[in-house]
């Protein structure tokens, strides 16, 4: 039965509109929540937290279909200039020429708010991230996600552990532990290596799943979908998105270990043709 769930779970991948990248429509409408409709939309079969056929509920951390959501932050900022960690980022920071964490969300798109207070949700829904709660983060931790998740500076670390983050674990800590495990083994890859010394030039959706192929397996391509922006005339790659199912291994997660989480999901559509590898400034 599991598989057959999995099977039309691939069957129904849709463009929809999430903050980001495709999840429910009811969001902040500023900053990145603005952004409705880049990257993949997921209709799915299976259920969610509430769901008593899932063959996950109650048990986290989830081991079921789920979305790491891959930021390209250079080109997020170009339309987002006023955001903190936009003003402050430069070409030689970290985010500038490697992946960025959006978040690592539990699937079906209705999985959100796990447990969560109706003041805590009211609250996400409305932007007020600053004032959701959230465990305070071991220091060498926090330092980590820091750097790979730029937004904290603008707190959207609150907001992705309130809304997804509850359906994946009971700590925070275990939810970014594991998410920072996927993007070290992703930025330590050919797969980063490829948007590097492209920045400034266009890639090919083709060009960037075949990296995936050789960097964690070969198949693991057809589980990413490139979400674009246009910018005056320029088409941006601002998102990557890669399917995952299984249980995760963190922190030490080696490409073997992320490769057989992708290939474990369902196959998804390539999303954009082409965009260019934005560097870090507004152009």
């Amino acid at each position: 039965m599991l598989r057959n769930s999995v099977t039309r779970f691939g069957a129904r991948l849709r463009t929809a509109g999430d903050a980001w990248a495709g999840q429910a429509v009811s969001q902040p409408t500023r900053g990145r929540a603005a952004l409705l409709g880049l990257g993949i939309g997921l209709g799915l079969m299976l259920s969610g937290c509430q769901d008593a056929a899932s063959p996950t509920k109650g048990v986290l951390p989830f081991t079921g279909p789920m979305v790491l959501a891959i930021s390209w932050q250079p080109a997020f900022c170009e339309r987002a200039q006023r955001r903190r960690e936009c003003r402050t980022q430069t070409a030689d920071r970290y985010d500038a020429n490697h992946f960025s964490l959006h978040g690592l969300w539990p699937q079906p798109a209705s999985n959100t708010y796990c447990g969560v207070s109706a003041d805590q949700e009211r609250l996400d829904r409305d932007g007020k991230w600053r004032r959701l709660d959230m465990e305070r983060l071991p220091q060498a931790l926090w330092d980590r996600l820091r750097s790979t998740m730029p937004g904290t500076r603008s707190n959207l670390h609150r907001h992705e552990w309130v809304k997804h983050g509850t359906c994946y674990s009971k700590t925070a800590e275990t939810y970014y532990a594991h998410s920072l495990g996927l993007m070290d083994a992703l930025n330590a890859s050919s797969v980063r290596a490829l948007f590097g010394k492209n920045i400034g030039r266009s890639l090919r959706n083709s060009e960037i799943r075949a990296a995936f192929d050789k960097a964690f397996g070969a198949g693991v391509g057809d589980r990413v979908r490139v979400s674009c922006r246009r910018d005056g005339r320029r088409e941006l790659i601002v998102e990557l998105t890669l399917g995952l199912a299984g249980a995760i291994s963190a922190p030490n997660m080696s490409a073997a270990d992320l490769g057989a989480l992708a290939l474990a999901a369902p196959t998804t559509r390539p999303g954009c043709p082409v965009g260019i590898v934005d560097p870090a400034g507004f152009q």
